[in-house]
């Protein structure tokens, strides 16, 4: 390790160091997170201005280091992913008087989170006719022509991927496997699926014996209050491993490329805006003031921006909802877990939707309204089961473009900017889960087995 390294790793630990200090007391995570995210950004645009010329592998072994905080942040929230979803979703479930109304609640959920989808898949298709994207032009170097050679070797995987099959999928075969995540990118689902009809067996042994309930619930209260505890200890990391996050996004992107490829951002992310106010417009239409919802869940939507993952931000998302938004635990629960694998607005919808729109006339492919309305239909249908971690619009694109005859090659040359497009997608896909539990609850009115939280003045 050159001393020009050791030199940038000190100044990282000593702008830790510091986050840590004006940190500390009753400041709120939304604020420390903000912070880090700052202090994130500076330090990578220093390594970028530093070392510019001839200077990529003190950049990359800088990174190799507070990827370590990095790397090890997101590790310990995917280690508490499968638990969190497993406890949360049981308790869910017993909360729940009836079982018809679990089925209402999840009913709902789910055709919130395909409407969305839907309408981003329009959104998509006029912001790429507005902005006139093509895929002619774009040249494929060596880091996308290797990018190829992996997605040539994965299409096979997904190519045959049916919606018959893809709905088998969800049923899990060996529920530790999806625990483990062994079971590939359907495993969140397939736990959520498992967790369901555990505790819809619950529901049906504590109505034959109250005994049984009221150990039962008194089992889960406790599991669900040890599992979030563990939660609250790894959230208190989140300052740090947001700027270790954005360090690596930051530094590690080139501006070559991003400018190279900057039409395209741009629109991707004027689609994405277009969206959160389409999610306001929505909750307006229930009579949830947008102002409140956009307020209580801004700290989530800035994680989702930095970890690039769905399902990490599932403990933030039901916090968030119960607490700040009033959504009852059981609504929150399902919404959250929901939204992380079914109808992410960004990966799902606006992303394969902007890249077939710009492949086909490449192709020789007419752009007209039958082409555009099985695009819509494609997308909507294909939007079960996108893993909810970083990579899940590329899992998308991969069903989409092939079910419509396209190429896959543009997903390749486009992995230069992906990082930064996948940061807000992700924020758009996880405040469309949050919507649809707002949503839900304005519609559902649910009895549960304990007092509902109230959301936190």
């Amino acid at each position: 390790m050159s001393y020009t390294i050791i030199a940038n790793l000190a100044v990282f630990v000593g702008l830790i160091i510091l986050l840590a200090k004006f940190s500390k007391g009753d400041m709120k995570l939304s604020r420390k997170v903000f912070m880090g995210l700052i202090v994130g950004v500076a330090f990578g645009f220093a390594l970028q201005f530093l070392y510019a010329d001839g200077g990529a592998a003190i950049i990359a072994g800088t990174l190799e280091w507070t990827n370590v905080i990095a790397n090890g942040y997101i590790s310990l929230l995917y280690m508490i992913i499968m638990p969190l979803i497993l406890v949360s979703m049981i308790a869910a479930v017993v909360r729940i008087d009836e079982v018809t109304s679990l089925g209402r609640i999840g009913g709902m959920v789910v055709g919130v989170l395909i409407f969305t989808t839907m309408i981003s898949s329009l959104v998509a298709i006029g912001v790429t006719d507005l902005f006139s994207l093509t895929a002619d032009g774009l040249v494929s170097g060596d880091k996308e022509a290797a990018r190829a050679l992996v997605l040539e070797g994965r299409v096979d995987r997904v190519s045959d991927l049916s919606v018959a099959s893809m709905l088998v999928s969800f049923v899990p075969r060996n529920i530790f496997a999806s625990l483990s995540g062994a079971a590939g990118p359907m495993s969140i689902i397939s736990v959520v699926v498992f967790a369901v009809l555990f505790g819809v067996a619950a529901l049906k042994v504590m109505k034959e014996n109250e005994e049984h309930k009221k150990s039962f619930l008194h089992f889960v209260d406790i599991a669900q209050a040890i599992v979030m505890s563990l939660v609250k200890m790894i959230m208190s990391f989140t300052p740090y491993g947001v700027m270790a996050l954005m360090t690596k996004v930051v530094a590690g992107s080139s501006l070559a490329d991003i400018l190279n490829l900057g039409k395209f951002i741009v629109a991707s992310y004027v689609a994405i805006a277009i969206m959160f106010v389409v999610h306001g417009g929505l909750l307006t239409l229930t009579g949830f003031n947008p102002r409140k919802f956009f307020k209580g869940v801004f700290p989530v939507l800035t994680f989702a921006f930095t970890s690039r993952s769905s399902a990490a931000c599932i403990p933030l998302n039901v916090d968030a909802q119960t607490r700040k938004l009033g959504v009852p635990k059981s609504i929150a629960n399902i919404a959250a877990t929901f939204g992380a694998t079914i109808g992410q607005n960004g990966c799902a919808g606006i992303y394969p939707t902007m890249l077939a729109v710009m492949v086909a006339p490449t192709v020789g492919v007419t752009v007209d309204f039958q082409f555009l309305a099985t695009l819509v239909m494609i997308v909507t249908i294909n939007s079960f089961g996108v893993a909810g971690v970083g990579g899940g619009a590329t899992f998308a694109a991969m069903i989409v473009l092939p079910a419509m005859g396209l190429p896959i090659e543009i997903v390749a040359l486009l992995i230069s900017i992906e990082p930064l497009i996948d940061m807000a997608r992700t924020a758009l896909n996880v405040n469309g889960s949050m919507t649809a539990g707002v949503i839900t609850s304005r519609f559902i009115k649910v009895g549960e087995a304990s007092a509902t939280e109230q959301p936190a003045e």
